[in-house]
């Protein structure tokens, strides 16, 4: 396979040793010879497509990290998060200086574990370990909530890293790894402040509910792309009403509630729980 298709083929760009593996130091040379393919400071391979993210850490000598790196793999970010490029320097390493035009931070931290070898991107644990420090507590667990369950951590594991800030602690001692969504964590956290009981995917009879506030009360999250078809609002109608049939008070919050309407959404709580809706 020719170099610029293998780079087409993943991720646009990779290191030298990865591609002289696939693809051997004849290919490399003939590529950039002929301009396919350029060379991103000595040691990564290019092509003129690549992510501008992944391109611009090789510049710099840097890893894509923090709330880069979560957008990049996909894990819930909360709305209104900073985009800002964030970058990992080793400690020591002169700055990018003039190299990067682009809004960024920097990290200049000591590696938790190794970054990727083909890729310029930080470990996971290092990219969570930026983002509890550099999120508000909150929004920090949700990244950290979904980064869970899109990479499929253990949250024992997490447990066990020698996290070395307060901030990466707090977090990894507060995830619990049971939310289906962002917004769950946002909900579940933001009560549990409150003192209230709050159990994440209990099955009940035959089906999983997202919530779950003492023994009676449940509560359903419909997220921002939650499906509004005839079908899905007939299922969520059934499963509500085979709820309440069995004795539960079924609570069912929006995206747009919980994110810009909290006050009724805890009001709604409150007034459940005072009426004895949960026990």
């Amino acid at each position: 396979m020719l170099l610029a298709d293998w780079l087409a083929h993943g991720a646009g760009i990779a290191h030298q040793s990865t591609a002289e593996r696939a693809v051997g130091r004849e290919q490399i040379r003939a590529a950039l010879a002929a301009g396919k393919v350029h060379r991103v400071r000595r040691s990564w391979l290019a092509v003129s497509d690549a992510p501008a993210d992944l391109v611009a850490a090789a510049t710099v000598g840097g890893r894509l990290t923090c709330i880069s790196l979560a957008r990049r793999r996909g894990w819930w970010m909360p709305e209104g998060a900073p985009t800002d490029l964030h970058l990992h320097l080793p400690p020591g390493q002169v700055g990018p200086g003039d190299r990067l035009t682009i809004p960024h931070v920097l990290h200049w931290t000591r590696l938790i574990a190794p970054g990727r070898s083909d890729l310029p991107e930080a470990s996971v644990e290092d990219a969570l370990a930026h983002v509890a420090r550099c999120l508000e507590p909150e929004s920090a667990l949700v990244v950290w909530e979904s980064a869970i369950r899109v990479e499929r951590l253990a949250v024992d594991a997490l447990r066990n890293v020698d996290w070395k800030s307060l901030a990466a602690r707090t977090c990894a001692d507060q995830v619990q790894g049971l939310s289906d969504s962002g917004l769950e964590t946002i909900f579940a956290t933001r009560l549990r402040r409150q003192g209230i009981p709050v159990r994440q995917q209990v099955v009940i009879g035959n089906q999983r509910v997202d919530a779950l506030i003492g023994e009676r009360l449940v509560t359903q999250i419909d997220g921002f792309a939650h499906h509004s078809t005839s079908a899905q609002r007939r299922r969520d109608v059934e499963q509500d009403a085979e709820l309440q049939l069995r004795g539960f008070t079924v609570l069912r919050f929006t995206y747009a509630q919980i994110i810009y309407d909290w006050p009724a959404v805890e009001r709604a709580v409150a007034r459940a729980i005072a009426r004895g809706a949960h026990v």
